[in-house]
């Protein structure tokens, strides 16, 4: 088992989860954040730190398409260990629908 960060995330990248993560398994694109699953250790203190409610275990069903694009983007994004601020419009996109579709971005992020 591992966690993933979903389409909650794209926008609002609020890091609180990058903040508790023991193993710095967190990687930042533009506008969101991955969890390596070779590198979370399935501890789940991340999943209540998110203020978006983005970060779910893989077990919950539907999610196959969340854990391969966690898994193919912290690859090539960078690692991030440090909390930074959200994007100053987070809390205009926290629980927008269809964030993916319209928003999410390939590019990488700042990373530390």
């Amino acid at each position: 088992m591992t966690y993933v960060v979903t389409d909650a995330c794209i926008r609002c990248k609020y890091m609180d989860c990058v903040e508790v993560c023991p193993v710095d398994c967190f990687y930042e694109g533009e506008n969101m954040l991955v969890i390596h699953p070779d590198e979370c250790i399935d501890c789940g203190v991340c999943e209540p730190e998110c203020p978006a409610d983005a970060i779910k275990a893989d077990t919950e069903p539907g999610l196959e398409k969340w854990l391969k694009l966690n898994k193919d983007f912290a690859v090539t994004w960078p690692n991030i260990t440090i909390k930074r601020d959200p994007p100053p419009d987070a809390k205009d996109f926290d629980g927008v629908a269809g964030k993916f579709e319209a928003h999410f971005s390939a590019k990488p992020g700042k990373g530390d």
